[in-house]
Order: structure tokens, then C-alpha cells, then sequence
């Protein structure tokens, strides 16, 4: 039954498909699962991956699909509401579906851009649980990643006061580190401007050593990155005893291990590493796993999960974060290296509304009305601002992948706006579907599902952009130039000092290069609409997770802390005093 969402809010809906949610032991039937393979939390369950993995590795794998977009508004072009609504198509169409997507940060859910949950009816459920926590997962990151700091921070108090006999006597050696290097900030799931330069250890010795910190959001953390790439426990746990804290004085690495705290935060996300299994208003399923931001993160579902998803069902999709520039070049060049899973498809999501910014539209905000050429017929803008759309198709095509466009198409969009969009695209030789999902939910997806299922019956020639082999700098070089457009990049002296050392290093030539950029435009400068044309990408630094084993080159000025807008989404929340229900979630 689809309901109408022009009258219902999302977490109406919600609220309303919850009641006809399977089980756990419903899906676990559903799925073929043993008993000991589904781990009930409440209305949910997380799925034991590896004793499912290891009953069913030589069972077929699925049709492997992934979900990206055009460059966005900031208000999102419903990634995960095409995600969802594929799903429903998919099985509309008597495929056996299923999907994973990225659990929700409370930093944008209480911010600006809301639950991540998809809209309409092509809704995640339990949309509260998704929204607020779920099974703890992005809990466990960030007590994990704060537990390194306590480790760091107790272990300078200690060498700060006692000499090395003393710390002996209490089981320490001298690690002498350096309070002016220390590589890891704390962890909130919140944006939070004011905490992203703090001094602590003030009000004397018994406080700690005085020192500049800060925060960051909890999902840019290096174990997000981690659990979205471990193969198992044993996997993660070695990665996260590598996580670099700090340096001490003579410029060495001080490890996780070396603080003797990465057995600790371990322990603290074992349960993470299990996918969580939630479902579609239309009651297909879903795993929740890893988490969002692909401009300062990976910005993926996890590897753990696309496993799983592909041994359960015949065709698995995946999202990853933002436009095809960020999200599916990690996917291509970092994700699918690490996992060795090759796609089949890839859907560029697309909106008239996105694509009519790129054509000069005046300013999107979130939160403020749209402005009238967004809600009326606008031809001119719309051809302009398609060029935007070509460029992400192109991008798609570079990786030997079948690119299919699914015009996520609003109430506003008219007629002639949406074939004015399906006529550039098969004229640049490529599928376009027109996905109504939001309002129709699977149905609203069948020429999308039909699409889906033609690309995949075709043969792709899949390879990546550059090989592990080509040198740091000339990796960044050949990403700016064939992904994002530019005419070439500009080092700070910092960042080529750093570079220059990376490179000299034979520890760190199989690194992952993992862009940090705006999400914004194809360029470092979030004003830049469309594709712009004769600009230079500036990298200011290079950040090492030794732990994730990526080099994470910085373009323009991007921080790992967002900032809560003037009208934030927690305005708008509230809890039901009787019945304990929250409402307004979107």
C-alpha cells in the first residue's frame, strides 16, 4: 500500500508501516538464516557475518549496483530514497532485493539535512531507531576514538609528573611524546563550530598537561573508516592498534598500541562490526552499516555489509556518499580495490531542481522556500545546468561501469523538463529512467528497476583510475584532472613537504589516496556551480590514518567539525509524553 506523502510526514508514514514490520525471526526465516545467525535488538537485528559468510561462500553472488548523484543542493538529491525505491522496483519485478546503506550522523539528523532515511514511500523503518542511534554503532566509534584520547592524555599527565623509575613501578615506559603533534581530536556526533579549537588541561598539575585540542564529528573518525573496510575482528583489531595518536619528540609514530588502549577500543566496536538488518516501508530489507560525510570520510556502506547483501539476494544495492566527483570515485578507487567486488551497474540520481542550479538558479537554502524557477517550468536554466549531469555520466563511464541516470522526479517538475533531461542523456549514449518513488513507492521505480536489470545482463570492463603503484602526488594530478576537471593541482609547501615524505617511504605506497573536498561543487570551491572550467585544485595538507591505511589530501578550506545552522532540525523534534512516540523526524 503506498500512502500519500503530500499529506503524511515521513515519520508518519513510518509510524504507520512499523506496525506490519517483520520479526527477526520473520526474517530470518524470509532470508534462510540459522538461529544463531540473527542477533535481536528489539524491533531490529544485527546479522552475524561471519558465520554466515562462512556457510554460504560458495553460494552465487548477486548483481552488484551502486547509487550516486549529480553534484547536490545542500538540501540532498535522495540518494537513499532511489536506493530505496530501486529495492521496491527490483522486487516489484520478482527479484529477490535487497540493499545497504550508511547509518545516520546526529550531526545533520538534529542539523539541516535531516534523517538520511529516504522520504516518502520510499522510507527506511524503524525510522526513529535509524534516526536516533540505531544499535549503538556510531556510539561505539566514538567511545572507542575518545578512549585513545583518555590513553593519550593520562599517559602525558603521568610522564609530565613522574620520572621514569616511578612510571616503571607502575608498569609505563616513556613514550616522551610530543603535546604540539598529536594527529587525533576528540569525538562528538553533533556539529558543533565551538569545539573545533579548544584548549584543555587547565586549572593545575592535577588536570593534565595544558595543550590545544578539538573536536571532530564522530563519523570522520579513522574507526569509521575502518569498520567500513574490515574484513573481520581480527582485521579490525590489527588496524585499530596502528591507528597513529601522536609523535613523540624525534618524530616517531605513537600508536594506539603503543598506549596499550587498542585492545580496549576494540572490545568497545566488536558488535559494530555486525550489519544491522532494518527494512522498506514496503517490507523489503536493508542493512544499516558504516556511516555518511564521503566528502571528509569514506563515505560508504560497509564492504561487511555489500558481502553479506550479495550472498542473500540477487541484486545488492549499495549508496555511496554525495556526487559521482567524491562517493563513486571512492567507491571505484578505494572500495571496490579493498573488497575485490566488481559492479555491475551505477545510478546517477539526479533532480530538474539540482540541475537548474547548475544553470545559474539562484541560491538553494536549506530551510528558506525555494525559489520560484525551481518550482516553475524553467528550460533555459535546466539545459544549462545539464552539462553538470554529462560530466558525472562521464566520470561513471572512466571505470568501465554502465552508468543508468534515474531522474528523481518532484511534484513540481513538468513534463517537458523531464524529457528535455531524458533526451541529453541517451543522446550521450546512456540509460535514463524517470523514478517516482517518492510518491509511488516500488511502482513509482519499475522503469528504473527495468533499466537496472537491462544494464546488468551487458558486459562492463571494469578497471580502476590509477595504479597502487603511481606515486601520491600524480594519483591527486590525475583525480583533479579526469574526475573533478581541473587544469592541475597546487600544493601548499606544507602538504609537498609531507607528500614528498610519503612518497619517499616504502610503508606507505600501497595506501588508499582518500580526497577531502567539498561535497559542494566539482571544484574545492562550493560556489562553483556546473563544471567550471580553468581552475586549479589547492591541497593544504595530507592527512595519515595509518590505521585505515589512507593518505587523505585536503582541498580548500573543509573542516572535520560542521557547524549547526541558524534554524536546526532539533527545533522541530519532540517526544510524545504519553506514548513516548518522536515526532517530527524528516
Amino acid at each position: 500500500m503506498a500512502y500519500d506523502p503530500t499529506k503524511r510526514a515521513d515519520w508518519e508514514i513510518a509510524a504507520e508501516a512499523e506496525k506490519g514490520m517483520p520479526s527477526s525471526s520473520e526474517w530470518q526465516k524470509r532470508l534462510g538464516l540459522k538461529a544463531d545467525e540473527v542477533l535481536p535488538y528489539g524491533p531490529i537485528a544485527k546479522l552475524d557475518t561471519r558465520r554466515i559468510l562462512d556457510r554460504l561462500g560458495d553460494a552465487p553472488t548477486g548483481r552488484y549496483v551502486e547509487i550516486t548523484a549529480i553534484t547536490p543542493t545542500p538540501l540532498g538529491e535522495g540518494k537513499t530514497t532511489t536506493t530505496l525505491g530501486l529495492i521496491g522496483g527490483l522486487s516489484r519485478r520478482g527479484m529477490r532485493a535487497g540493499g545497504a546503506i550508511r547509518q545516520p550522523s546526529g550531526g545533520p539528523s538534529m542539523n539541516i539535512k535531516g534523517t538520511a532515511a529516504g522520504g516518502g514511500n520510499a522510507l527506511l523503518i524503524p525510522m526513529t531507531e535509524f534516526t536516533m542511534g540505531l544499535t549503538g554503532d556510531i556510539d561505539a566509534i566514538t567511545n572507542a576514538h575518545n578512549l585513545a584520547l583518555v590513553a593519550l592524555t593520562a599517559r602525558l599527565h603521568h610522564e609530565a609528573n613522574y620520572a621514569d623509575e616511578a612510571l616503571a613501578k607502575r608498569g609505563l615506559r616513556r613514550l616522551d611524546i610530543d603535546p604540539r603533534r598529536v594527529e587525533m581530536r576528540w569525538a562528538m556526533d553533533f556539529c558543533a563550530q565551538a569545539l573545533r579549537q579548544v584548549v584543555i588541561g587547565l586549572g593545575g598539575k592535577g588536570n593534565g598537561l595544558p595543550m590545544e585540542s578539538g573536536f571532530q564529528i564522530s563519523v570522520s573518525s579513522e574507526l569509521m573508516a575502518i569498520l567500513s573496510i574490515a574484513r573481520d575482528l581480527r582485521d579490525l583489531r590489527a588496524r585499530i592498534g596502528e591507528i597513529t595518536v601522536a609523535y613523540d619528540k624525534r618524530g616517531n609514530p605513537i600508536t594506539c598500541d603503543d598506549l596499550e588502549v587498542g585492545g580496549a577500543m576494540a572490545a568497545w566496536m566488536r558488535n559494530a562490526l555486525h550489519p544491522t538488518l532494518c527494512s522498506t516501508i514496503e517490507y523489503q530489507p536493508v542493512l544499516v552499516h558504516a556511516g555518511p560525510f564521503a566528502n571528509i570520510a569514506v563515505g560508504q556502506s560497509s564492504i561487511l555489509a555489500d558481502r553479506l547483501g550479495l550472498k542473500l539476494w540477487d541484486y545488492h544495492v549499495t549508496e555511496s556518499g554525495f556526487g559521482a566527483d567524491i562517493g563513486f570515485e571512492k567507491f571505484w578507487n578505494v572500495k571496490c580495490r579493498l573488497s575485490g567486488l566488481t559492479p555491475h551497474v551505477s545510478v546517477v540520481t539526479a533532480t530538474i531542481r539540482a540541475l537548474k542550479m547548475h544553470g545559474g538558479g539562484s541560491r538553494v537554502v536549506p530551510g528558506r522556500s525555494l525559489p520560484k524557477e525551481y518550482r516553475e517550468e524553467n528550460l533555459e536554466l535546466l539545459e544549462r545546468g545539464i552539462a553538470n549531469l554529462l560530466h558525472h555520466i562521464a566520470i561513471v563511464r572512466k571505470s568501465g561501469v554502465k552508468p543508468v541516470v534515474c531522474i528523481n522526479r518532484f511534484q513540481t517538475d513538468t513534463g517537458a523538463e523531464v524529457n528535455l533531461v531524458r533526451r541529453h542523456v541517451e543522446r550521450a549514449g546512456a540509460r535514463c529512467a524517470v523514478g517516482e518513488h517518492w510518491r509511488k513507492g516500488g511502482e513509482g521505480a519499475l522503469e528504473l528497476a527495468d533499466a537496472v536489470i537491462e544494464a546488468c545482463a551487458e558486459r562492463s570492463e571494469f578497471d580502476f583510475l590509477y595504479p597502487l603503484e603511481l606515486p601520491l602526488r600524480e594519483r591527486v594530478e590525475r583525480i583533479a584532472r579526469e574526475v573533478y576537471g581541473a587544469d592541475g593541482v597546487a600544493w601548499s609547501p606544507e602538504a609537498e613537504e609531507k607528500a614528498k615524505a610519503f612518497e619517499a617511504d616504502p610503508r606507505f605506497r600501497d595506501y588508499a589516496t582518500m580526497m577531502v573536498k567539498t561535497h559542494l561543487s566539482l571544484s574545492h570551491d562550493p560556489d562553483l556551480k556546473g563544471v567550471p572550467k580553468g581552475w586549479t585544485l589547492p591541497i593544504r595538507d595530507v592527512l595519515l590514518f595509518a590505521g585505515a591505511r589512507f593518505l587523505c589530501p585536503v582541498a580548500g578550506a573543509i573542516t572535520l567539525m560542521p557547524g549547526t545552522a541558524s534554524d536546526p532540525a532539533f527545533r522541530r523534534v519532540d517526544v510524545d509524553p504519553e506514548t513516548g512516540e518522536v515526532r517530527g523526524l524528516f
